[in-house]
């Protein structure tokens, strides 16, 4: 599995993607959506894992972009605001909806989920 970790806190993504690499599981990571266009043009990912509000746009505007670059992409949200109830009522652009902090088998839990209905 090919994952892309995009969120603006530098040291989660990192630790993120460390820990994910520790099982297995090939993650590159982002911490604007510009680079996470630009890294989702050159590879092709499994599954991208989205913070919800970031500078400049946001996961679910990133979301809509990247569908454009490359189809059959799946998706997950992470936040750190509010409940999984009102990001719901808000959108219904995610698949998955994670809060954090972020507990790591509860990710790729959910990442093979997503990737392996």
């Amino acid at each position: 599995m090919r994952v892309l970790l995009v969120d603006d806190e530098e040291e989660l993504v990192t630790a993120l993607a460390e820990r994910l690499s520790y099982r297995g599981i090939d993650a590159d990571w982002a911490t604007t959506g510009q680079r996470a266009l630009e890294l989702v043009g050159a590879q092709a990912y499994d599954v991208a894992v989205l913070d919800v509000k970031m500078p400049n746009f946001s996961g679910i505007e990133l979301k809509k972009r990247l569908e454009k670059t490359r189809s059959g992409m799946k998706y997950i949200f992470l936040t750190g605001h509010g409940s999984e109830e009102d990001f719901r009522a808000g959108s219904a652009e995610a698949s998955r909806y994670l809060v954090k902090p972020l507990d790591i088998d509860v990710l790729i839990e959910t990442m093979r989920e997503v990737v392996e209905p």
